[in-house]
């Protein structure tokens, strides 16, 4: 994989801190930035992938009703553990 200079400003705190931790992991400063900005923007893609697919989901109209879940959340840490709910709301008829 290729790399192409980017240039990013920071300020004096952030620049000594990354610098003092690039130094205890015995690495350059931009090899930490560089997993920092990957893991931001793999943690961004990830959370804009859940919701795509929880929207995808709520177009076809089957879900969990509020009390279903209390139900099963209040069952947690108990001697009567429930598994988790199946959808009780669904789509109406057509």
């Amino acid at each position: 994989m290729s790399s192409v200079p980017y240039t990013i400003r920071l300020d004096d705190a952030l620049k000594s801190a990354l610098e003092h931790e690039a130094a205890l992991d015995q690495r350059p400063p931009a090899q930490l930035a560089v997993r920092a900005i990957r893991a931001m923007v793999e943690g961004r893609q990830a959370k804009r992938a859940a919701i795509e697919a929880a929207l995808a989901e709520t177009d076809e109209g089957w879900f969990i009703s509020q009390e279903a879940m209390a139900d099963w959340m209040d069952s947690w840490d108990t001697d009567t553990e429930t598994p988790p709910p199946a959808p009780d709301i669904t789509p109406a008829p057509r």
